[in-house]
This record gives C-alpha cells, structure tokens and sequence, in this order.
C-alpha cells in the first residue's frame, strides 16, 4: 500500500488511484512538487449532486496535500451563461463545506486565449473556415470512415490572421465563419478531426460585456485556462477520457512549460436520479417542478432544502468511492448516509400527519400534565424536554382499525396500547360523522401505567406516538417520492412520477414552533423532516420529509 505522504505522516487509509498519481507526483518532484487542482462548472444551470463528487475530490486533493483549489466558471458561452447561475454555484459549493483558494472566470483569459489562436495559426496549426456547421459534421466522417479536408484548410497564415481579426471585430455574422485547429481529419478519434476552437456570436456576455463577439470552445480553452491558473492535476469525468489527446495538443502546441495532467474517473450516477442540467432546466422551464431548489430535484440546492447535508452527500461520495470504470449506485445509499447523519444529531418529536382525535373519557377534564422525553435517546447530552398531556390527543389514523388482521399490535376496539411515554389506554367506543368516517375514538386510561414509575411495568405489545389536543400545532407536511419511476428503458418524461408528492395538514407537538429553517427533526415512527427554508416560520409550520426510518440499503448490505 502507498502511504500518504501529507505532514510527513503516513495514514493507514487506502489511497485512490488519483491520489496514488499525485503521491508518485510528490515523490518525484514532478509539477513543481505541487497540488493545484480546481472545479470548472458552467453558469448555466444549478449545480447536481453528481457535481459535489468533483467538487469534493478536487477540494480535498489540494486541502490532503497542502494545495490550492480554485474555482473557475468556465463562461465561454454567453446565450446560456448568467450571474443567477454564478452566485447559486458559488453558494452550493460553500455548502458543501469546499471554499477555494482563488476565483477565477473563463472570459478573464478571453485576450490571452485570443492570443494562443493566433500563435497556433503563426505555425500553421489552425485555420478560418467558411464550412457551414451542417457541412462540418458532413466532412467530419464517421467513427469507420475518415474525414476530408475542408476546402479552406490549406489558407496562408497571413490570410487566416487577417479573417481571425476579422471575426473578432465583428465583421460576420454568427455562424459564417469558425477557427479550427489542423490536426488530422483521419484520426480514429473523432475529436481531433480538425476541432473547432472559436466560433462567432453576437451576444452580452454576463462578465465581459460586448467587448467579445469570438469566444472560445471548451476543449481549446480549458486546457489553457488550466495552464495559466498553474494547474498541476485535472480531475474531471470520464467522458472526457476521449478529450485527452486534444487536451495535451492544445498544451504542446501552445507551448505551456509546466503542462497540467488530465485525470479522468468515474462520475457519481444515482439510480432514479436525472444527472443532466439540460434536462433539469426543461423541468423548471415547463413547470414540472416548483424550480431548481424543488425538494424533489437532485440539484444540491434541492437537496438542501429537502434536508439533506453536506455531511451526507460527503458520505455518499466517500462511500461509493473514486474508480476508473463508471458504475450506478443505488439512491438508497444516498438515504442511507443521511440517516446516519442525522441519527445521532437530530431531535426526537411527536407530529402526527392524519390525526383522529382520541378522548379519554377517565381523565380529569381540568387536568394537564408535562412528561419529561428524552430529545435523543442516542445523544443523551441534548437533554429532554417536557411535552402536554391532558383528556384528549390525536394518534395516527393508520394506528387504529375497526377489524385488523393478525398481528396488528395497534389499537383496535377493545385493545390496549401504550402511549409513548405516557399511559397506557383502551379503546372503548368509535363514534363515526354520517358518512361512516371514523372522527373520534373514546378509550380509558389506566392511571397505574405512567411510564418512569412504580407500577408501570405492565407490558403491551404496541406503543404509538401521539399529540396533545390542547397544545398541539397545525402543520403542513409535504411527502416526498421519487421524481422519476424506474423503468430506465423509457425517457426521462415518460418516467416522471405523478405521485412524487403530497401535502398533509398535520398535528404537531407544541415544540416545533421553536424550530428555525433548516432544522432537522425525527418525527417519531414517520422518518426525517426538515422545517422548510424559505416557508418555515413560526406561524407558518411546513416540513420536508427527508426519508422514511426503513433502512433499506443498510439491511441489503449487513455483514
């Protein structure tokens, strides 16, 4: 095993694949004996959790071995590019707990890049053409049957100098004209079949204004824009493998001394889960979903405000790990890691979502009563709390049937339960509205049972959690599914799933009108919920479910 070389201490922790290049790096002395590495989104959408893997990885390089991160927004693209889309990206990746070492923009290396075109002309490898785009993909060839030359590629240098500058001052229209690199339009990789590397278009861009109307493309930039920042390691997904071969011509070809390492491994893919931004925005654009931050979207803002944390999604990344080959992980894992997050932070409470009322005909109707709970019965240091107790409460509706089956170890006529933390009670008499809607039920108490004191050993075989009449809050509850269904042979559209969420009025225990957004709470028997962050007030009490309490992942995987 290849042992960490940080600090100067060796860490028992297996190393990936990219960490073992970077230690050999280190070893070496090779990149200046340095780790530079950064995360180049577009603002063109919001960010996914399939982009907190790259984050966290290029993050966590730099941070492992005494680097820097930067954060660069790749804006060579002014039609689909905006500051909304630059401050949310900003803002997720500070979530994420990742803050970078430098700030940097795409279109602050628009006159440098300008000027590694023209260099790559100078020696004549790159050339203006006249080719339609339609005509492009026609001599482009196919992935059995080479290329043919454009008819413009063999122009002077002089010639593509003056139609570059040309095209730069604005004097075509979009589209009439494009730069190309002159590579070789047999290659056996599509890619370096003479690629486009400038294209025109007439448009304000976010950052630069209408200085511009020649921008760049991804595969010739990047790769500079990593030279010039003084990148050591590009980490980036596995599509771009096939991209490498121009990453390092464009380097070589641009003269760069110290030439950045593209690394590619795999991308986090989720079962039931759209990892594509362009198919994101149709959602939002269409209506499909409230908008990016939507509790059901994948977008780390989604899942922010569904209750997820940054915690989590680290221990989703860390689990499903860093490999070469790319794989689909079940999003139950996802669900997992935020139980085990929240399981040992997050306050127990009593919510019930279809309340039935309850009175206990036996009890005082003048008496009250506060029951000492334990708020976390896995984290004893968050103390206990005290909640109401009187005549008449609210259980769940489900907890209740007239003529159960066997084992139903709820309340039925006649049955007894435990409440939980309280008493344990008898069902007596089921009073029913005129349409045979069940609307309360009357039981009797034994005022022996308190739980906590003498006497109360008495067991039955069913506890349920409740709510007090008297003191209890209204609450909205929204429950959420799966946004897509999982039948993968059909198209994302097709496979949306009509019941991804519902909306329940809810009984609530009095303590929740404390709660601040963004806060976590285990609805006792229900799941996860999270107070809603932008909806929560204290008059106005909505929650998010986060995930059920079933473990699905955990009890699949038990060793």
């Amino acid at each position: 095993m290849v042992k960490s070389i940080r600090g100067g201490t060796a860490l028992d922790k297996k190393l990936n694949f990219i960490e073992e290049i970077v230690e050999e790096d280190l070893r070496e002395g090779r990149k200046g004996g340095k780790v530079h590495t950064r995360f180049p989104p577009e603002p063109n959408g919001y960010l996914h959790i399939g982009h907190a893997k790259a984050i966290l990885l290029n993050h966590g390089l730099a941070k492992k071995y005494g680097g820097e991160f930067n954060l660069r927004f790749d804006d060579t693209n002014p039609v689909k590019e905006d500051t909304e889309y630059v401050e949310a990206e900003k803002a997720d990746i500070l979530w994420l707990g990742c803050p970078w070492d430098h700030l940097y923009f795409a279109s602050d290396y628009f006159d440098k890049l300008y000027a590694y075109a023209q260099l790559l002309i100078r020696k004549g490898k790159a050339y203006v053409c006249d080719l339609s785009a339609d005509e492009i993909r026609e001599y482009r060839g196919t992935l059995t049957e080479p290329g043919k030359n454009s008819p413009y590629r063999d122009r002077s240098v002089e010639e593509n100098l003056g139609l570059f500058e040309r095209m730069k001052n604005g004097e075509f229209p979009d589209g009439a004209r494009v730069l190309r690199a002159k590579i070789d339009m047999a290659s056996p990789n599509m890619n370096m079949r003479d690629p486009l590397i400038y294209r025109i278009v007439h448009a304000t861009h976010h950052n630069a204004g209408d200085k511009w109307c020649v921008y760049p493309l991804y595969d010739f930039a990047h790769p500079l824009e990593d030279a010039v920042e003084g990148i050591t390691h590009s980490c980036c997904s596995l599509e771009f493998e096939n991209h490498r071969p121009l990453y390092d011509w464009v380097i070589r070809e641009c003269e760069i001394e110290i030439p950045p390492q593209q690394i590619e491994f795999a991308r986090l893919n989720l079962t039931r889960t759209i990892m594509s931004k362009r198919f994101l925005k149709r959602l939002v654009d269409e209506g499909v979903v409230e908008g990016w931050d939507d509790p059901r979207m994948p977008t780390l803002v989604g899942l922010r405000r569904r209750g997820y944390t940054p915690e989590s999604i680290r221990m989703l990344c860390e689990k499903a790990g860093v490999a070469k080959a790319n794989s689909v992980v079940d999003i139950a894992l996802l669900e997992h890691c935020i139980r085990e997050d929240l399981s040992g932070k997050a306050p127990r409470v009593m919510a019930v979502l279809h309340p039935v009322k309850v009175v206990l005909t036996n009890y005082p109707e003048d008496k009250h009563e506060l029951l000492p709970v334990e708020n976390n019965p896995e984290a004893p240091e968050m103390g206990t709390r005290e909640v109401a107790f009187s005549r008449e409460l609210y259980i769940e509706a489900e907890d209740f049937m007239e003529d159960p089956p066997k084992k139903f170890f709820r309340l039925r006529p006649g049955g007894e339960v435990r409440l939980k933390g309280a008493y344990i009670i008898k069902c007596e008499e089921v009073l029913k509205d005129a349409n045979g809607r069940i609307v309360e039920l009357r039981c009797t108490y034994d005022p022996t049972s308190k739980s906590g004191e003498p006497g109360s050993e008495r067991k039955v075989k069913g506890t349920l959690h409740w709510v007090d009449a008297s003191t209890a809050l209204d609450a909205t509850v929204r429950l959420y599914d799966y946004l897509l269904d999982e039948d993968e042979s059909k198209d994302y559209m097709e496979r949306l799933n009509p019941d991804s969420v519902s909306i329940v009025q809810a009984k609530v225990e009095a303590s929740l009108a404390k709660a601040q957004p963004e806060q976590s709470f285990q609805f006792l028997r229900q799941g996860y919920f999270v107070a809603d962050r932008h909806l929560f007030t204290a008059g106005n009490l909505v929650f998010n479910r986060i995930v059920g309490l079933r473990d699905s992942w955990a009890k699949a995987n038990k060793k």
